[in-house]
């Protein structure tokens, strides 16, 4: 179905570019934060088994999970405010403007020795940006990013200056295809969170950030519409699925 953005631009919506990872309960579901792999298994009580295979009537499973650990999540403020504000009231309005860039992190040397891959100020051009969304793939951009155990590993990270340029641009939601946009170790200090966010100062309840995305590199870099899915949960993350709708022009 043809959506019209202006008079002469539309998103047909019967071709969904789905960059999620889906949630499985298997130790190749993505993982971090050095949380266990997702468990699905079924009720059993006295008065009957939620599986089918066991010879239930249906299938009904308890589910355990992680949003931030286990998968594609959308995550607010109150992911690192003293109260925990729910995603779900944060997120309200569900189709943005959005742009997505591939950037190589850039390698760099701790004083201590340890190698960083960096994301830097100077890699993101928004100069002409006027979209609400930004979407940065990283590269290289491999399979292994859909099974990945990033505990323990380092992933690549934002500059804390890259925050200026953001917030100048008016980015209100930024998506990546890392487990966080803050260094693994950095003592919990989470500095890009608490910026983006502005808190404690100036605390912004409208932005957001989706960790653990996943863009083919068949879809290319620039302007689309994004569509972000998300279960409603109250929470300080949610599962989600950001959807990419191509721009299209009126022939």
């Amino acid at each position: 179905m043809k959506f019209y953005i202006d008079n002469t631009h539309y998103i047909d919506t019967k071709e969904p570019m789905d960059i999620s990872i889906a949630l499985s309960a298997s130790d190749k579901n993505p993982r971090a934060w050095y949380v266990d792999p997702p468990r699905m298994e079924p009720v059993r009580t006295e008065h009957y088994t939620g599986s089918v295979k066991e010879g239930g009537n249906v299938n009904f499973r308890n589910i355990y999970f992680n949003p931030h650990g286990h998968g594609t999540h959308t995550e607010c403020l109150g992911h690192i405010t003293r109260e925990v504000h729910s995603v779900n009231n944060v997120l309200t309005n569900f189709f943005f403007k959005a742009r997505l860039v591939s950037i190589l992190p850039k390698r760099i040397s701790r004083e201590n020795g340890d190698i960083d891959f960096v994301i830097g100020p100077d890699q993101i051009n928004l100069s002409d940006f006027n979209g609400e969304a930004l979407v940065v793939r990283c590269l290289p951009n491999v399979g292994t990013k859909l099974s990945a155990n990033y505990s323990n590993t380092n992933p690549p990270y934002f500059d804390l200056s890259c925050v200026d340029k953001l917030l100048a641009a008016k980015v209100e939601h930024l998506l990546i295809d890392l487990p966080s946009v803050d260094r693994e170790n950095d003592g919990g200090v989470l500095a890009f969170h608490h910026a983006f966010w502005e808190v404690p100062k100036s605390p912004n309840f409208k932005r957001t950030i989706t960790e653990m995305i996943f863009v083919e590199n068949s879809i290319e870099d620039g302007d689309y519409i994004l569509e972000i899915q998300m279960a409603p949960f109250q929470n300080d993350a949610s599962p989600s699925r950001p959807v990419l709708y191509r721009i299209q022009k009126k022939s």
